[in-house]
């Protein structure tokens, strides 16, 4: 199964200049939570904001994957070179994590999403790219302080 995870604010902004816009406890929980031992998905760019604020220990992920067009080795993540060769041939349940691009190119192949909506706007650079959220059905949701944690899914691909 492919999920796919991120929080963005009521202007589907993401991130500003590769970090979070914004600091919510309850979100970095939520995530932590979502994705602590999943095998992880991500691009170069998330990969190396991720590595800032891990400086000293691991990613806590059970595998990390970086997708990456350019060759590249990475002493505690694999390299995908061949996205789409990967997402159609995995057999591995991936939660995809960011960012913006790795977001647009493997949401055709997501069966669920875990979204966090930040009920305001922020400052920032990066937006989610725009989807149809009706191709997904309302499994799950939360409220908190300002946050509406929401879990979809597709019927089957």
């Amino acid at each position: 199964m492919i999920s796919m995870i991120w929080a963005m604010d009521e202007n589907w902004l993401i991130g500003k200049d590769n970090k979070l816009p914004w600091h919510y406890p309850s979100d970095l929980k939520y995530f932590k939570d979502q994705t602590k031992d999943q095998s992880v998905l991500m691009g170069e760019m998330t990969y190396q904001s991720l590595k800032s604020y891990y400086v000293k220990k691991p990613l806590p992920f059970k595998k990390v994957y970086v997708a990456n067009v350019e060759d590249k080795i990475y002493s505690d993540a694999i390299h995908v070179k061949d996205l789409f060769t990967f997402l159609n041939s995995t057999k591995e349940d991936i939660m995809i994590i960011g960012g913006k691009t790795i977001y647009k190119l493997c949401l055709p192949y997501a069966n669920k999403l875990y979204i966090t909506y930040i009920l305001k706007t922020h400052e920032g650079n990066v937006f989610f790219p725009k989807f149809d959220l009706n191709q997904f059905n309302l499994t799950n949701y939360r409220t908190d302080e300002g946050l509406i944690f929401a879990v979809y899914e597709r019927d089957a691909l």
